[in-house]
């Protein structure tokens, strides 16, 4: 056999390097999901009510579903 020894791999703070890289990672992949939703879901919805309740009446709303019929206690 050979008579070189074969390097040891490195063991101690081995488990808190990795952590550090994980955690880091894990925190910047959590800062982009949160963009996405904030920008992709939580934007576009409030730009939807807003548009929504600019032009709403909601005494005409309320005239128009008496009318039909939907209230037992108004008519």
């Amino acid at each position: 056999m050979s008579s070189s020894a074969v390097a040891k791999p490195q063991m101690r703070g081995l488990l808190a390097r990795r952590l550090r890289i994980h955690i880091v990672g894990a925190f910047i992949v959590s800062l982009g999901a949160a963009a996405l939703y904030k920008f992709g879901v939580a934007e576009p919805r409030k730009k939807a009510y807003a548009d929504f309740y600019r032009n709403y009446d909601s005494m005409k709303d309320y005239e128009e579903m008496r009318k039909a019929g939907i209230f037992q206690s108004a008519k």
